[in-house]
Formats: C-alpha cells, sequence, structure tokens
C-alpha cells in the first residue's frame, strides 16, 4: 500500500490539534482525479473549518466532529491519475483550484471529485503563486459582481494587504477606478503597486474620518461596519464587507437597505451589499486570464514546510499577514 504525509485533525479546536500523519494515498475513481499536491495556502476559510466559528460552519462540515480530517481548500499540483471517465487531461498537467468547503489539499495527494473546479496553471507561474491566487481573488471577485463598476469611479478598500484585499486592489485597477486603499505602515509601498493611487495607514489614522466621498467601500477585513462608513458613501453608494459583523448585521443591513432605497422618498439612499460567494469556476477562470494578461499576481507573505503547519496557522490567526500564506507540500 502505498502511502503520503497529511495533515490531519480529528476534532475542532486550535492549531495546535493539527497533526502530521502516514495514510494511504487515495486512489481516484472512475469520473476522478488524483493530484500530486506541490503547495497549497492556509487562509481564514481553513482556519474557520479547523476551529468550526462562526458555529454555522459545522453544519456543513460536521455537526459534532469534521466530516474531513484532512484541511486545505487550495492546492496547486500535478495530474497523478485520471479516472477512465474523463477525458482532456493528461498525466502532468499542472492545475490549481479552490473549494470553500475543503479539498484535503494539505496532503501529498488528494482526490479532485466530479464538479470540482479547477484549472490550468499558466507557463510562467510557479506551484506556489497558483495556490495562493484564488481563494482571496474569488470573493474579491464577487464582491464586486455585487455592484455596477463604472471607469473614473472613487472606491475605499479597507483591510487592502490581506488576499482579498490585495486581490480587490488589483481587479479594480483593470476596471480603471480611483482606489483609496487603507493598509498598515510597511505595506504602503507594496499597495501602491498593486494599483491604489492613495492609501491610507491606518496606525496612524482613522479612515472613517477621511473627508473624501466614495461610490463604495469595500470592507476586505470586516473590522468595521456600514454604520462607521454610512458618512463617507455618496449618495446611492454601497458597502460591502467580507464579514457577517457584529451579531450578523450585514446579512439583515442587506435584506433591508436595498429595499428601503425603492421607496419614493429614498432619494438616492445608502445601501448594504452582501458577497454570497458562487460559482468558483468562474472565478477560476477569470483570475486565470487576468494572471495570463500579466495584471494579477498573488502576494505570498510567508511560505511553510508541511512541518510547520501549526506555525503557519498560529500566523494566520494573528490577523497580521500580508496578502497570501503558502504551505510548500512536494
Amino acid at each position: 500500500m502505498s502511502i503520503m504525509k497529511a495533515i490531519i485533525h480529528e476534532e475542532y479546536g486550535p492549531p495546535e490539534n493539527l497533526l502530521i500523519k502516514e495514510i494511504a494515498i487515495p486512489k481516484p475513481k472512475s469520473n476522478e482525479i488524483l493530484v500530486k499536491v506541490f503547495a497549497s495556502t492556509v487562509n481564514r476559510t481553513d482556519c474557520a473549518i479547523l476551529r468550526a466559528k462562526p458555529f454555522i460552519m459545522r453544519f456543513v462540515t460536521g455537526f459534532l466532529k469534521p466530516k474531513n480530517n484532512v484541511g486545505g481548500t487550495e492546492f496547486a499540483g500535478e495530474i497523478a491519475g485520471i479516472g477512465s471517465e474523463l477525458k482532456g487531461l493528461e498525466l502532468g498537467d499542472r492545475i490549481f483550484g479552490f473549494s470553500d468547503l475543503g479539498l484535503c489539499a494539505h496532503a501529498e495527494y488528494m482526490i479532485l471529485k466530479p464538479g470540482s473546479s479547477f484549472d490550468f496553471i499558466a507557463e510562467n507561474i510557479s506551484y506556489e503563486q497558483a495556490a495562493a491566487s484564488i481563494e482571496g481573488a474569488h470573493y474579491a471577485y464577487n464582491i464586486l459582481n455585487k455592484v455596477d463598476i463604472i471607469s473614473g469611479q472613487n472606491i475605499l478598500v479597507n483591510g487592502a494587504t490581506g488576499a482579498i484585499g490585495s486581490a480587490l486592489v488589483q481587479l479594480l485597477k483593470s476596471q480603471g477606478v480611483h482606489i483609496t486603499a487603507v493598509c498598515n505602515t510597511k505595506n504602503v509601498a507594496l499597495i501602491k503597486a498593486l494599483g491604489a493611487e492613495k492609501t491610507i495607514d491606518y496606525l496612524k489614522e482613522d479612515f472613517t474620518k477621511s473627508n473624501d466621498k466614495f461610490d463604495f467601500i469595500f470592507d476586505a477585513v470586516g473590522k468595521s461596519t456600514f454604520g462607521k462608513c454610512k458618512a463617507l458613501l455618496k449618495p446611492g453608494g454601497a458597502y460591502i464587507s467580507s464579514e457577517l459583523g457584529p451579531w450578523a448585521q450585514n446579512i439583515f443591513y442587506a435584506l433591508f437597505t436595498p429595499l428601503l432605497a425603492k421607496l419614493p422618498s429614498a432619494q438616492k439612499r445608502k445601501v448594504v451589499k452582501f458577497p454570497f460567494p458562487s460559482n468558483i469556476k468562474n472565478s477560476i477562470t477569470y483570475v486565470n486570464r487576468l494572471i495570463e494578461k500579466g495584471q494579477y499576481q498573488s502576494v505570498i507573505d510567508r511560505v511553510y514546510p508541511l512541518e510547520k503547519i501549526t506555525e503557519a496557522f498560529n500566523y494566520v490567526e494573528t490577523g497580521e499577514k500580508t496578502g497570501n500564506v503558502v504551505l510548500k507540500i512536494n
């Protein structure tokens, strides 16, 4: 029996629950693909799955304990086995993909089941870059899909240094808008290089006190609120957060503020929209097209070997990472 190394968690909890174990290499069924994983990431979705927080995660990942005890939502690798029913693929093809429900990608090999979202890696992109290209960009793309972006608009991105924020800045740059990005001191130069015209250092000033007005405010870290940002929005402007907000308020605001905006007396009322991310395949295709054009590149903060998985999770949970944290596997 062929074996591989994998990161296992038998119960929900802190990163210290993660263990490296040797388990059998899975065998693909006739409609599945076996992938040799070269790189994965540790991201906010992985942390939420590991701890089952927010609690609603348990309805998807397993109520009392994890359904899948191998984590990992993002991967880059090569095809090592192809089911007999599948056509158009070859052994050795370089592919990358993502699933916010988990892919068991924190292992030397993984199975891609029918319906999995993946694409081929461009020739000039490394496995590490490819693995870090999707999760943040997927959520960023779905934030942008909730509004009508027009060239020349003023848009503020809070949390521009994270995986979602750094992706948002790059995706917005390709649409010709004016970007103000909120970031920390050490990343000002990076965020400007990604496409921000103006930066606000949150270590030195409160962006909600700005005198500028914006068509949209995208909170890529969920650390602000509609109430705090409302004064910065132009009439008819929209606030979108990547998080539920205190007491899950953003979902309720997203339901009611658009309805209130339709009232005759509303006069371009400011609204909240919530990005329910869907259709990962579309996100991957869109981002891959930008990668091939040289208009998007993943931002990588640190690269950890498989043996330092606990350290990688602990670092991500500090909330201080810039862009993405990559896990190098094979």
